[in-house]
């Protein structure tokens, strides 16, 4: 594999890049999403009156976590499909 040119060889390292970006993109918003829903349950288990406000804030966060894998997906995309890398030394 290291007798590959450096354009190759770039291009590689991104794609690996790329797949640990995209792996730890889309478990930690996810973990956190399933923090974030067993708070809002106990929450409202506790106060029921206050489900409303708590279901509301839990859809707003929940669009907010979810947004980070969006934008982690977006650049992992430029990556890949756009590399800058590729311009900038070559």
């Amino acid at each position: 594999m290291w007798q590959l040119d450096s354009s190759t060889l770039i291009t590689v390292l991104t794609i690996l890049g790329s797949t640990i970006g995209i792996i730890l993109g889309c478990i930690v918003p996810a973990v956190m999403e399933g923090i974030a829903v067993q708070k809002a349950l106990d929450g409202i288990t506790r106060q029921p009156d206050a489900a409303n406000d708590l279901r509301t804030t839990l859809l707003i966060s929940m669009a907010l976590l979810e947004s980070t894998a969006i934008y982690v997906l977006l650049v992992i995309l430029v990556l890949i499909f756009a590399n800058p890398l590729l311009d900038r030394f070559f």
